[in-house]
């Protein structure tokens, strides 16, 4: 048991980032020569501020969750509220008002036909329930499939279901021998449509399909067009292949519509979200699944339940979180800002694509993505990452490229004259890198 005399308060001569390097390990870095890292005091709208004042322009809304900018004022009035009300129950057994109601907002605006949310607490356990409702679905049809199939290079999470279905890479290389098998194929094109949906008709033993509508994240911001995702769609629903779209990053407005499996005919049965489901304010994940999957759990054999569920599913003022971003995302300015920095993207993508030092540019809705030309392959271990990272935060921007690509993917409220200063600077980067 811990000596409670033994227990010391913080070293008032070292400062946060001291403080900071002596007791925490920071996600996707290589501690050992890892720059210090900035302590951020405060944020507000697309701000945020460390602890000498400096500001800097969250252009990645911290990691595609603060859509709507830090601290917003709507969102944390109603989690004040919350909190003073119940802070969190059992979800077992019990419910309460913020999941029922949080459920009864999202299902409608849902491409498809949702019917059911099953709560989960991010990205990558969304995912995981997903995967494991399919197979469990085909198992408790007695039709048991175990294959899935997925995109190369997608990225769908870091536990070890939603690693099996990303594509091996470096997040995954250290625990490729414990990966399940999963079914590959490339992103679909004109040139290879074909191709792809002739292999999937031929697939027996396939329970699912998961993809990134639309885009790839984390695998390079790789982008696609959505009448060939539909034509993948058909040719697996055919097959007797559930979908399962992973919303997680494109959902609530980043792609240009509220959801980026509006822009598809053919709808999931499955979807994953998180990220922006609080606006950023804390975690969620929800998975949500139409009546047929929901029903084929209904049972008198208790061996068919779907036996997953999380400390904090459902947590309350996650919840209530949830439901003031909801508030402002279906806001008609909202929508409007959507609409605005898209047109402000397409135009600046018009701008730099010449550039002999741009060796791709794309967008799809509100995220611009920036391939710098540097002679060999793109790589997430570029040495010329470090280099734009710093340069970037230099001019108060907070910009995490992707190896050498860098992307901008802002709040939702982000002024036109701080995208022109983001613009500038990504052109001066150009010319002095």
């Amino acid at each position: 048991m811990s000596d409670i005399s033994k227990l010391q308060t913080p070293n008032s001569k070292l400062n946060l980032a001291e403080r900071d390097k002596k007791v925490i390990w920071h996600p996707y870095t290589q501690m050992k020569n890892a720059l210090p890292h900035i302590p951020i005091v405060r944020g507000e709208g697309v701000y945020v501020y460390d602890e000498n004042g400096k500001r800097y322009i969250d252009a990645v809304s911290s990691w595609w969750v603060n859509i709507h900018g830090h601290a917003n004022p709507h969102i944390a009035q109603k989690v004040a509220e919350q909190l003073n009300v119940l802070e969190h129950v059992i979800f077992a057994g019990f419910t309460h008002e913020p999941a029922v109601l949080l459920a009864e907002r999202l299902l409608p605006i849902l491409p498809g036909k949702q019917d059911k949310v099953f709560y989960t607490d991010n990205g990558s356990t969304a995912v995981e329930v997903a995967l494991k409702m399919c197979l469990q679905y085909w198992d408790n049809k007695d039709k048991p499939k175990t294959r899935i199939l997925a995109f190369k290079n997608a990225y769908h999470g870091d536990t070890f279901g939603a690693m099996s279905v990303s594509g091996r890479s470096i997040f995954t290389d250290a625990f490729n021998s414990l990966l399940f098998d999963v079914d590959f194929i490339d992103l679909p094109s004109e040139g290879n449509i074909s191709h792809l949906t002739s292999y999937i008709s031929h697939l027996t033993d396939t329970a699912c399909f998961i993809f990134e509508p639309l885009i790839l994240g984390s695998g390079g911001m790789l982008m696609y067009e959505a009448k060939y995702l539909d034509e993948l769609i058909i040719a697996c629903k055919q097959a007797g292949i559930l979908i399962i779209a992973d919303e997680v990053m494109t959902g609530f407005g980043r792609t240009g519509t509220y959801f980026a499996c509006e822009k598809l005919s053919n709808k999931p049965d499955i979807i994953c979200l998180s990220k922006g489901l609080t606006g950023g304010t804390m975690p969620l994940g929800i998975t949500t699944c139409t009546n047929e999957i929901f029903e084929a759990f209904l049972s008198d054999n208790k061996l068919k339940t779907l036996y997953h569920g999380h400390s904090f599913t459902a947590n309350p003022i996650a919840c209530v979180a949830s439901l003031a971003s909801l508030d402002i995302l279906l806001q008609k300015e909202t929508l409007g800002n959507i609409k605005r920095i898209e047109a402000k993207h397409a135009a600046f993508l018009l701008e730099i694509k010449a550039h002999p030092k741009v060796k791709g540019v794309r967008q799809t809705g509100t995220i611009i993505a920036i391939e710098w030309e540097t002679g060999n392959e793109t790589s997430y271990l570029s040495n010329l990452r470090n280099l734009l990272y710093s340069y970037f935060l230099e001019k108060g921007i907070i910009l995490r490229p992707l190896g050498n690509i860098i992307y901008i993917l802002p709040p939702y409220i982000i002024s036109d004259e701080d995208l022109d200063y983001i613009y500038e600077a990504i052109k001066s980067a150009l010319e002095e890198i």
